[in-house]
């Protein structure tokens, strides 16, 4: 099972939160501050915080121009997952992947279905890789930010979590652009 390597030393990243919102402002964003607070709280950095609305090609041009920054490791959304017409963050953020974490959804789905049973059904949380940069996309609820923070990626954002975390091989999620 998973567990933290106290023996090693805690390493901070650069994280920036975006909401996704055609409605809501920074003094709203109760989904967005639970994420800050969380992120600020374990001992990372926030690089940025933004708020964008629901359109794909805006998602997308934040996602990359945050993927394009050498000082964000990491890119987390909220808003935006769900089914109805307005929900295109999912694929605003498939636009912007190279590789996708298909188990992320999986995960999520399992640490939501815990607490919300069969609804957890709509959600469409995704996870991916660009330009050396994880992006991560959550449903626009609170409750959903705390859980995926708190139960995935909390830990995977933690160097020290065992047997493996995400942040021990960000230094090569890019390697194929330095080939030759």
């Amino acid at each position: 099972m998973s567990r933290i390597d106290e023996t090693k030393d805690f390493l901070p990243i650069r994280i920036a939160v975006l909401t996704v919102s055609d409605t809501r402002s920074l003094q709203e964003d109760r989904s967005g501050d639970t994420l800050v607070g969380r992120i600020e709280g374990a001992g990372h950095i926030l690089a940025d915080r933004k708020i964008v609305q629901d359109e794909r090609d805006e998602i997308a041009a934040q996602l990359r121009a945050w993927c394009d920054n050498p000082e964000i490791d990491v890119v987390i959304s909220t808003g935006g997952t769900g089914l109805t017409g307005r929900d295109v963050t999912v694929e605003a953020h498939r636009d912007v992947y190279e590789k996708e974490i298909d188990a992320f959804g999986t995960v999520f789905t399992m640490v939501s279905f815990q607490k919300i049973g069969t609804s957890a059904i709509q959600s469409r949380a995704t996870g991916g890789v660009r330009n050396g940069t994880y992006l991560f996309a959550l449903p626009g609820s609170p409750g959903a930010c705390k859980d995926a923070w708190d139960e995935i990626l909390s830990l995977q954002l933690d160097y020290r979590h065992r047997p493996c975390n995400f942040v021990e091989i960000l230094p090569r999620l890019d390697e194929h652009l330095r080939r030759k």
